[in-house]
């Protein structure tokens, strides 16, 4: 127990999971979210900053296989990059991992009705919601973990 809860007592300890839960609706849903702590939001943000890059490599690799040059298409090829019409496959590749990686961290925040979402992949959230729904369900917890300050405000 930390000292802030030991303060706060025991009636705090069995309520905290609900004063650090809030919740939104979709698609006639409600989602439970856990609102994480400052060293969790820091953790992805740092990751935003400094990519995991096997993973980043990995997803490059993916891309650039499965590259269906046209002809007119301005293709240059570096020592270690792709640029197709000006951009490059390997910054793509980032960019991907960058927003796989919020998408899952942040879908993690889901309150569970059963199980756990801690070994949830991208994998797992790809087969189930296509990308216009991942995106809608990162803005709405996002919405309800960091709400604006005038919202906070006018309450």
């Amino acid at each position: 127990m930390s000292k802030l809860a030991s303060a706060l007592g025991s009636k705090y300890e069995q309520n905290k999971l609900s004063i650090l839960t809030r919740s939104f609706e979709l698609g006639n849903h409600t989602f439970k979210v856990r609102v994480p702590s400052v060293g969790e939001i820091e953790e992805i943000y740092n990751y935003f900053k400094n990519p995991d890059e096997a993973v980043t490599e990995q997803i490059y690799q993916e891309l650039i296989a499965n590259l269906v040059i046209d002809p007119e298409d301005k293709v240059e090829k570096t020592d270690n990059d792709t640029i197709v019409e000006g951009r490059s496959m390997r910054e793509a590749a980032k960019n991907k991992n960058i927003m796989q990686y919020r998408i899952v961290r942040y879908i993690q925040m889901l309150v569970p009705e059963t199980g756990s979402l801690d070994d949830l992949t991208y994998a797992d959230v790809e087969s189930e919601f296509p990308l216009a729904i991942q995106l809608t369900l990162i803005d709405k917890i996002n919405e309800v973990i960091s709400p604006d300050y005038k919202d906070i405000k006018s309450k």
